[in-house]
């Protein structure tokens, strides 16, 4: 009888904090409440327990690749080259990646091997809400297929490549579309971190075009927020209320029509979307890419980590 190989070893929240060793807790409570989601309720003790750990890790992997560089680069006779180290953060809508991002920028860009940390989301790669008007795709936004995913690995390898400079396009979350004529350039840094939806698929997740390159391929470390479908879809719902007395009641937000709904209504059209786009979009697109991250944080209630899954 074979034994199954599994290829993480397993970490309780407690087991997982211990590895902090002695790296300092360089943020204030003041600090994470620019970095905290709209729905989250994520606390320093977190950012102690969980994100520091990672900091420290993903530290040690920067330093060892930048030897490595040194090594060839000397082997090689070339003068030092300005290579990244790319890290992709991957999850279900509402499950946090983006607030996982924002404060693990934060803690990287404090050690001094790497001040130069960027974020992009892949929301800015999407195709204009014209365009997908056009191929009939504004109910599969977030879906594979609404991605311009040629724009997005030419920007991924641009970077990777050493370009003084890297123009992303801006996606407003507030009038849903592409922003035109708004780009922001990235400029060499030490860390590059790409959040969004689809940045663990690979050409697996597209058989009929095997030999297409996709952002998978130039990332070093990559990291998947996970939780529980109920988890997930009442924090998607939660999420919803809160906008539609926050953000929705902007007479500029693509959401505006929905300020005006009772709780009830609100809440009945948000459970239709997370149930119709977006807990689909999971299921089919987002979910089967778990398996390939090196790194799997599980959630459970309150947004707090309860369980580290580290490739070997």
């Amino acid at each position: 009888m074979t034994r199954e190989h599994n290829p993480y070893l397993q970490f309780t929240r407690e087991q997982w904090a211990t590895l902090r060793d002695s790296v300092p807790l360089t943020l204030t409570e003041q600090d994470l409440q620019t970095l905290r989601g709209i729905n989250e309720r994520v606390s320093l003790s977190e950012v102690e327990a969980i994100y520091l750990p990672l900091s420290r890790l993903i530290n040690l992997y920067v330093r060892a690749k930048q030897r490595r560089s040194r090594v060839l680069e000397q082997f090689l006779g070339q003068a030092r080259s300005n290579t990244p180290y790319i890290i992709s953060i991957a999850g279900s809508v509402a499950g946090g990646k983006s607030t996982t991002a924002r404060i693990l920028q934060a803690l990287l860009e404090r050690w001094a091997d790497h001040p130069k940390v960027e974020l992009i989301t892949t929301d800015g790669f999407l195709y204009p809400n014209d365009e997908l008007e056009k191929r009939g795709l504004m109910r599969r936004k977030g879906f594979p297929e609404s991605y311009d995913i040629r724009h997005l690995v030419e920007f991924v390898a641009n970077v990777r490549a050493g370009h003084e400079q890297v123009e992303a396009p801006v996606y407003s979350h507030l009038v849903y579309d592409i922003i035109p004529d708004e780009k922001k350039v990235v400029e060499q840094p030490d860390i590059l971190i790409l959040e969004g939806l689809n940045v663990l698929q690979s050409g697996m997740d597209y058989p009929e075009q095997p030999h297409r390159v996709f952002v998978s391929d130039f990332v070093d470390f990559s990291i998947y927020v996970d939780a529980d479908d109920d988890l997930l879809r009442s924090w998607y719902i939660d999420r919803f209320l809160k906008f539609r007395s926050g953000a929705f009641s902007d007479p500029n937000s693509y959401f505006h029509h929905y300020a005006q709904l009772s709780e009830a209504e609100a809440t009945g059209i948000a459970n239709n979307i997370w149930e119709e786009i977006n807990y689909r979009n999971l299921v089919e697109n987002i979910l089967p890419t778990r398996e390939r991250a090196n790194l799997i944080l599980t959630k459970g209630p309150q947004h707090a980590v309860e369980q580290v899954k580290l490739r070997k």
